[in-house]
């Protein structure tokens, strides 16, 4: 699927659109951003609690197509205008971790 699917989706409110055609073909779970730096499968939605500056760098170098961030947690604008430049869409939700991904995972299926 690609992140445009996750978008029409309407599961989660849409901070920005990145680049909708990234495919997504994984759910990656992980709020610590060494592990998700050496972890996380490219292509995949990342879910995750951490909304820092440095979440959008991993999310770069690991070749994440979208961040969904969980909890209520929510990025700055400054943060949101990176994302928006380096292409990767990024999502909020008021789920935990566990059942935004499980939703990501039901339409993997």
């Amino acid at each position: 699927m690609t992140t445009q699917t996750l978008i029409d989706a309407g599961l989660f409110t849409l901070k920005t659109a990145g680049d909708p055609s990234k495919n997504i073909g994984k759910v990656f779970c992980c709020d610590l951003l060494s592990i998700a730096m050496g972890r996380a499968p490219s292509k995949s939605a990342w879910v995750t609690v951490m909304g820092n500056r440095n979440t959008l760098a991993v999310a770069s170098l690991a070749d994440i197509s979208c961040i969904v961030l969980a909890e209520g947690i929510t990025f700055q604008d400054t943060e949101l205008d990176c994302a928006e430049q380096e292409g990767i869409a990024v999502f909020t939700t008021e789920l935990p971790v566990f059942d935004a991904a499980l939703k990501i995972q039901e339409l993997l299926s």
